[in-house]
């Protein structure tokens, strides 16, 4: 499979991702306690994770990238973002810091990914 067929299906896996992280917002501050929805969000979280790696490591192997810095830094945040689902579901009152922590995060990755600072 080609680089951009791995970039697409990364970038999928975020979108994917970010559907989740808000759905987890909405619930948080809507205090939905409904175990479907929890459910849902978290299967839809969890394979916008694994679409994620899967593609972004695809994507390295097809490049030839080794594990530079920005890489290290952008597999921390995938980390936290499966750890941000966890304080979602335990403390919903944290909803809007959420929202923010979400959206700086979706930056600081996105900021790695095209300057590759280090």
């Amino acid at each position: 499979m080609s680089a951009d067929f791995y970039k697409i299906a990364h970038i999928t896996g975020v979108l994917i991702l970010f559907l989740s992280m808000g759905g987890a917002v909405v619930r948080g501050m809507t205090s939905d306690t409904s175990a479907s929805v929890r459910k849902m969000i978290g299967i839809t979280n969890g394979v916008g994770l694994l679409i994620a790696i899967v593609a972004g490591f695809g994507m390295m192997a097809k490049l030839g990238i080794g594990f530079d810095g920005w890489i290290i830094g952008k597999l921390l945040i995938w980390l936290a973002f499966g750890g941000l689902l966890a304080m979602a579901n335990r403390k919903p009152e944290m909803a809007t810091q959420l929202l923010f922590i979400v959206i700086i995060l979706g930056t600081v990755a996105a900021y790695l990914a095209v300057m590759k600072p280090f």
